[in-house]
């Protein structure tokens, strides 16, 4: 039996970790939490729930005048600004997307690797065309690679270690070795990540 709790404006699900994820409704069922999200549904433990968060609606400002000044926010465009915004978007520490960027690419929208990945988070083209987004497009392949290791953290109960191999390798490899694969450039790639990631969180790194 479901027990549906609904919020018309969205809301954000704080997790136990301190991540949130923004939902447009959730319900427990059978025991679990099920997060209904726009890219699909999550089921969760109750422990790995903190408590949920309404979003808040912000009323649209009335039009400027013809005269007035523009004083509007510009929309984020370098590299290091948009991993921000993303990171915000979907409940990611911005240290640790930023130290996946770095990792990556350096921040280098026209890099591009010898197996083909592209852009900031060198994203495969594969996996890019998945998330409905254009890898050359910098604001679309920060997002999507945003997202897609958040998908990552979820699929692997939020163990860092494994979501960044997963990122680097594909989660097949990692579903394969029960963790992260005995690659070297994985293996490289994940303790580059994350000790930058504890250099730049702190205290906070988990």
């Amino acid at each position: 039996m479901a027990a549906a709790v609904g919020a018309s404006a969205g809301e954000y699900a704080v997790l136990a970790n301190g991540f949130r994820l923004r939902v447009d409704t959730h319900e427990k069922v059978d025991g679990l939490v099920r997060l209904h999200t726009s890219g699909g549904t999550i089921e969760l433990p109750p422990a790995q729930v903190s408590h949920f968060e309404q979003e808040e609606i912000i009323p649209e400002a009335p039009p400027p005048s013809p005269s007035s000044e523009d004083t509007s926010i510009k929309p984020a465009t370098s590299p290091r600004e948009l991993v921000e915004e993303a990171a915000k978007k979907w409940g990611l520490p911005p240290e640790l997307l930023h130290s996946v960027a770095a990792a990556e690419s350096n921040y280098r929208v026209d890099a591009v690797s010898p197996k083909g990945a592209v852009g900031v988070m060198q994203l495969m083209p594969a996996t890019a065309a998945a998330l409905s987004a254009d890898p050359y497009d910098p604001a679309q392949n920060i997002d999507a690679g945003a997202r897609y290791l958040r998908e990552m953290l979820i699929r692997y109960n939020h163990g860092l270690w494994s979501a960044l191999a997963a990122y680097n390798a594909g989660p097949g490899a990692v579903d394969r070795y029960n963790g992260v694969p005995p690659y070297r450039e994985t293996r490289t790639y994940v303790n580059k990540v994350y000790r930058d990631y504890q250099k730049r969180a702190g205290s906070k790194a988990f």
